[in-house]
């Protein structure tokens, strides 16, 4: 009789979970991938870039701290690349100078903290 009641559960556990599964490929056919997404960024004309690089103090971590302040410099519209050295504590950012500048690079960078976290310095274009 307990063996019969085991087979049993078992067969229904089974049930359950191979249903189940159907259930959830369906949903996940929904999903798009994130790069088709992901913002397409436009070309900046030649004449028009600029490369600028400068310190950036109060980093205490390269994925927390390095990582998301490139990823906020990159998300900008006019930057074409951006990269933060955590061990040298630098940024070199490309971007169009017609739509970023000094200001606009340096207050994304502070913002990116509380405001008072990063310090932006030795900006060089």
């Amino acid at each position: 009789m307990k063996f019969t009641k085991i087979i049993a559960s078992l067969a229904i556990a089974g049930l359950v979970f191979v249903s189940c599964k159907k259930e959830e490929d369906k949903n996940l056919a929904n999903i798009k991938p994130l790069e088709t997404t992901a913002r397409q960024q436009k070309a900046i004309a030649a004449e028009n870039v600029q490369t600028a690089s400068f310190k950036i103090e109060g980093m205490t971590c390269a994925m927390g701290c390095a990582k998301t302040i490139e990823k906020e410099l990159s998300n900008l519209d006019g930057v074409e690349k951006a990269a933060v050295d955590f061990d040298k504590k630098t940024a070199t950012v490309t971007f169009d100078k017609t739509v970023q500048n000094q200001e606009s690079l340096t207050k994304i960078v502070q913002e990116t903290g509380d405001g008072k976290t990063y310090k932006v310095s030795d900006f060089k274009s």
